[in-house]
């Protein structure tokens, strides 16, 4: 799970993670707020790559814009499938042989149906939503209009990235 998490990171929360970073460097925030600008987007961008993981199992192809199944099909273990794993080990050997055989995607889709794994991505990309919140609520105070309102509108991104369907 630790290697998925920095792979993810890398994939998609760097980028989120380092604009968010940029733009606060460059309107000549201090350095408090600049962390607090990146892991903003760190956690944002860790809560939308894991709410596509879970898409993955649940979205259609039509909703996605691309293949349902296709990081099993392509042989890319995602967060849903290692918890899965976890409560039942001998997924390990089905993972091992690899996903050519449409009978191992089959059944790695039957465990992970029986398993808590697309329930426990979703916990944990709500925990980077809360991460990410918590962030933008440590940011100074401030009674600007317009400085509220743009956070209540980063607040309300996490909201749209947790219940998204596509």
């Amino acid at each position: 799970m630790e290697y998925y998490l920095q792979k993810t990171y890398y994939k998609t929360a760097s980028l989120i993670s380092n604009s968010c970073k940029a733009v606060a460097i460059l309107a000549g925030h201090t350095a408090e707020v600049s962390v607090l600008a990146y892991e903003y987007g760190r956690n944002l961008g860790l809560a939308f790559q894991l709410i596509d993981d879970v898409l993955d199992f649940t979205g259609t192809s039509a909703s996605l814009g691309k293949g349902s199944l296709s990081d099993i099909r392509h042989g890319i273990i995602t967060a849903p499938m290692l918890y899965a794993m976890e409560e039942f080990p001998q997924l390990q050997d089905v993972v091992d042989q690899g996903f050519d055989n449409p009978a191992n995607v089959e059944i790695a889709l039957d465990y992970l149906q029986k398993s808590r794994g697309i329930e426990r991505t979703k916990e944990l990309a709500q925990e980077h939503v809360n991460l990410a919140v918590k962030a933008i609520e440590a940011l100074p105070d401030s009674d600007d209009e317009d400085v509220l309102i743009s956070r209540r509108a980063l607040i309300d991104i996490t909201q749209r990235v947790i219940t998204r369907t596509k």
